[in-house]
């Protein structure tokens, strides 16, 4: 059951924010929803924005300046929050990468992180829930994130294609594998077994994949982010992308950061672009 914490008119429609008990997490998580003006009992396309690490489900809807284009086009925003909160594992909270607030979109096997960091199967359980008890059309779902949650929505959507029909990422964490916050979070999460790891890893998954998005993916890049070289690795997506015969347009921007205005500038983009995918 969804319990309303609160709710905002923007653009004609509404910007909400719930809570609920989740069976995946085992704890209550809350997400975020902007929905825009409709017909009654009419069904609308949804996007699924994955935030990234320290993120709540606050983060985009006040920063990303979304709400704007997306009542305009018609489509729903949901933005979970980014981990489990309260679990009680020692250490969560210990440091901004790894824990509360990084929870990386996986399922983690590791004790003690298993019983309650499952943030994969959280995605779907929501994915579910809002269709059910918000004006979501099922069949119209498309997913884009950020830094970790670009990671995630590219995941997911390698994963369940036939689930999410469109996806994009601002500056992603394309190669968790080779770098320094996902090898963090995968040894915590899912153990030492690095073969465990390509599971999660969107430019192996990528690699192994035949054109799985004909339509294309999108992905923007600012130049001027300091996490560029050691953390994100764009340049692994992309020749990943070439080997799958994966349309991918990514767009590298010079002076751009990491933050939300990095985001802003260019969400409009990202929002006709899952617009035309989700309607054709």
């Amino acid at each position: 059951m969804l319990e309303l914490i609160s709710e905002h008119a923007c653009f004609g429609g509404v910007q909400r924010f719930y809570k609920h008990g989740s069976s995946a997490i085992g704890l209550p998580m809350r997400f975020s929803a902007f929905i825009p003006a409709h017909k009654e009992g009419a069904a609308l396309p949804a996007l699924f924005y994955l935030a990234g690490l320290t993120c709540t489900e606050e983060t985009f809807p006040i920063k990303a300046g979304a709400q704007r284009v997306a009542a305009e086009l018609g489509v729903i925003l949901i933005a979970p929050d980014t981990s489990p909160r309260g679990a009680g594992v020692p250490g969560e909270t210990d440091a901004w990468d790894f824990g509360a607030g990084a929870g990386f979109y996986l399922d983690a096997t590791a004790a003690p992180w298993s019983e309650h960091y499952r943030m994969e199967s959280y995605i779907h359980e929501l994915r579910q829930l809002v269709a059910r008890e918000l004006p979501v059309d099922a069949a119209r779902l498309g997913v884009f994130g950020h830094s970790m949650g670009g990671h995630g929505a590219l995941t997911l959507a390698l994963k369940r294609p036939d689930v999410f029909r469109s996806v994009s990422a601002f500056a992603p964490i394309a190669a968790p594998t080779r770098c320094p916050w996902g090898k963090k979070a995968f040894s915590g999460y899912l153990g030492q077994d690095e073969s465990a790891w390509r599971a999660h890893d969107a430019s192996e998954l990528m690699a192994a994949a035949r054109t799985p998005f004909p339509q294309g993916i999108l992905i923007d890049q600012g130049l001027g982010d300091k996490f560029l070289a050691e953390q994100l690795y764009p340049e692994a997506f992309e020749e990943a992308c070439r080997k799958a015969a994966q349309p991918l347009l990514l767009r590298r921007h010079a002076d751009y950061d990491h933050g939300y205005y990095f985001i802003s500038s260019f969400i409009e983009d990202h929002l006709r672009f899952h617009a035309r995918n989700l309607t054709a």
